[in-house]
């Protein structure tokens, strides 16, 4: 079975600026991807159905055959599985007026485009689903997700056996082949810890599950992990983590403190970056919206902040309750910027200015270079596309 996980523009824009940059299902919640959930329950290949400036790198691929058409914002479980597969051609699954799945056939997706379901048969859905609609849903069901990924990625096998000098409470623990840690202590009493392939855990650090580390990450010494905490490959972090999501090939490897956020990928926090997630007034927090062009309340008394891919900030950095900081953009100063920073700016808390993009493609191709990476054309046209379809929120 194929796997075609779709978007649809009108509910992207609640997960802006994340989902500016990929398709809503290659999001990050508990230890994989969306997509990545849905193939690993059913045991099948995936692609994405999405707006055209993002399908160059996320290609829908040659189709065909019978194709499950998943909603790319709804994370699986077991009775949501059975009610996709139980689907036959022509049926729809509904949940309420929300479409979940589809079962179609390949010619139906030849154009790109999701398919009229007009005379499908509905079949509807009782139980509760989750879906992300909004950035700090990433973070709230964070800790429920690694929980699942941690069941669905480890059942039937045996961690690999890392040192005896780590202490380790609770056996909800499992390391992938060439992890190591030295003189760490994990507490998985609380929620499972998992930690990838080639992942490292260094001296001293103290890891409380829930907790997940991708694939060649890092763990730095002294660092203090409390809980409902993602890493994602190829990231470093140290200080204080909570409640937290990193997509990957990111960094936060100083001291400082992130809590009740979600971080997406290649950014760089500097050393001493701290973020707020609670008020003094301890009153719920508002976010930045993209739909609204204004603020939204969260309705949450903890909520830190949502920092989109390629975002860089200078050392001491404060980050105020409740901010959102959009692609590309660059902190160069200390202090504490506004609450929402808008997509290719670039400025400090004394005010920003818009980022040019040909600057921008110049650091992008050095950040690439040091990580061995190539910055290629398609990633630049889809970058180039994400600022022009900003630039009415840089208002400069």
């Amino acid at each position: 079975m194929h796997i075609v996980l779709f978007d649809k523009a009108e509910w992207r824009i609640g997960l802006y600026p994340l989902a500016l940059t990929r398709p809503v299902a290659d999001l990050r919640v508990g230890i994989l991807t969306i997509a990545e959930k849905w193939a690993k329950w059913l045991d099948a290949s995936y692609s994405f159905l999405t707006e055209d400036y993002l399908q160059e790198k996320y290609p829908l691929g040659h189709l065909s055959g019978d194709i499950l058409l998943v909603r790319g914002n709804c994370c699986p479980d077991n009775r949501l599985v059975d009610a996709a597969l139980a689907l036959r051609t022509g049926e729809a699954l509904w949940y309420g007026e929300v479409l979940i799945a589809s079962r179609v056939v390949a010619e139906t997706l030849q154009h790109g485009k999701l398919p009229s379901l007009a005379g499908y048969s509905p079949i509807y859905y009782h139980h509760p689903v989750v879906m992300i609609n909004h950035p700090e849903d990433i973070f709230l069901q964070n800790g429920e997700q690694i929980g699942q990924d941690f069941n669905r990625l480890t059942k039937g096998r045996q961690s690999a056996i890392l040192s005896e000098s780590n202490r380790f409470i609770g056996d909800r623990f499992f390391a992938e082949e060439g992890a190591q840690a030295e003189c760490a202590t994990f507490n998985s009493t609380r929620g499972p810890i998992y930690l990838g392939k080639g992942s490292e855990v260094w001296e001293g650090s103290l890891i409380r599950g829930a907790f997940a580390l991708g694939q060649n990450s890092q763990v730095k010494m002294g660092t203090r992990i409390y809980s409902n905490v993602s890493i994602g490959p190829y990231s470093r972090v140290g200080g204080e983590l909570n409640t937290c999501v990193i997509w990957g090939r990111s960094a936060k490897g100083h001291d400082g403190y992130l809590g009740s956020s979600v971080l997406g990928e290649g950014c760089n926090w500097g050393a001493d970056t701290n973020n707020s997630n609670l008020k003094n007034n301890y009153k719920s927090v508002r976010l930045y919206d993209y739909s609204q062009a204004g603020y939204r309340d969260t309705g949450l008394q903890f909520c830190g902040m949502v920092m989109a891919d390629h975002v860089r900030c200078a050392i001491n950095t404060a980050f105020n309750t409740g901010t959102v900081v959009g692609v590309g953009a660059s902190v160069y100063c200390t202090g504490m910027p506004p609450t929402f920073i808008p997509d290719f700016s670039w400025g400090s808390a004394e005010g920003f200015s818009a980022y040019r993009l040909e600057k921008f493609f110049e650091t992008m191709e050095s950040v690439y270079e040091r990580r061995n990476l190539r910055f290629d054309d398609v990633e630049k046209r889809l970058l180039a596309a994400v600022f022009e379809r900003t630039r009415e929120y840089r208002r400069f």
